[in-house]
């Protein structure tokens, strides 16, 4: 073997980066679409609570009286619904949420319901892949009948309708004896002011639609 032979030369390849996926660098659509749900959800809850009127209000003892005959106490509620609106959506809503956490199990169907609407058809993007379950895909139509029976099994043939009506009914109970109860005469200005275009308690409602002027009226001779 020759004394000034050249050691063979290897081969070097230029081997590519590893490239990561963009999608491990976004969330998933449906991710995203939740947050911003949720988001929307809690921004309008903190904007209507913002004009609901003060509890102590709600609650002044002072200002209970029997009314004196049946078309009184309905006239009564009327007026209480439209001023204290936000606040009885609030009391129902007590009601229902105090409802379902005493019945945990019912609870977790609801959830589970909600969750599945969210996640299989309300989220779901145009090009996200077919539901595939125990290797069979199902069509958006499918998925749909899926969840409309799902829900009708839920609410009917389980506790949780008659959870939800009863909690319901309770809470619209507690508003009407409210309503029927409560004298509305202290703040029978303000509601005038509310309809009247003011920024008020409907203004929330109406979006503040500008108010009509309404034409003089002649004076009789």
């Amino acid at each position: 073997m020759a004394a000034n032979s050249t050691p063979a030369i290897l081969p070097i390849t230029n081997q590519p980066a590893p490239t990561i996926s963009a999608d491990t660098n976004q969330l998933p659509s449906s991710a995203s679409a939740l947050r911003s749900f949720f988001s929307g959800v809690s921004e309008t809850v903190r904007s209507g609570l913002a004009n609901r009127r003060p509890w102590p209000e709600l609650l002044d003892r002072s200002a209970f009286s029997k009314p004196e005959s049946l078309s009184e106490a309905t006239l009564r509620i009327r007026k209480n619904y439209t001023y204290f609106r936000i606040n009885y959506l609030a009391v129902i809503t007590a009601v229902l949420a105090v409802s379902l956490l005493t019945n945990p199990f019912s609870l977790i169907l609801l959830a589970a319901l909600l969750a599945s609407w969210l996640f299989l058809y309300l989220f779901r993007q145009s090009s996200d892949p077919p539901l595939t379950v125990f290797g069979r895909q199902f069509s958006d139509r499918e998925t749909l009948l899926f969840l409309i029976v799902s829900t009708i099994v839920v609410i009917f043939l389980t506790s949780v309708g008659s959870i939800l009506v009863s909690a319901f009914m309770v809470g619209i109970g507690i508003v009407c004896l409210h309503g029927a109860l409560r004298t509305p005469e202290d703040f029978f200005l303000d509601e005038q002011e509310a309809q009247g275009g003011s920024s008020g308690f409907l203004s929330f409602f109406t979006s503040g639609a500008p108010a009509v002027a309404q034409p003089p009226v002649a004076a009789r001779a």
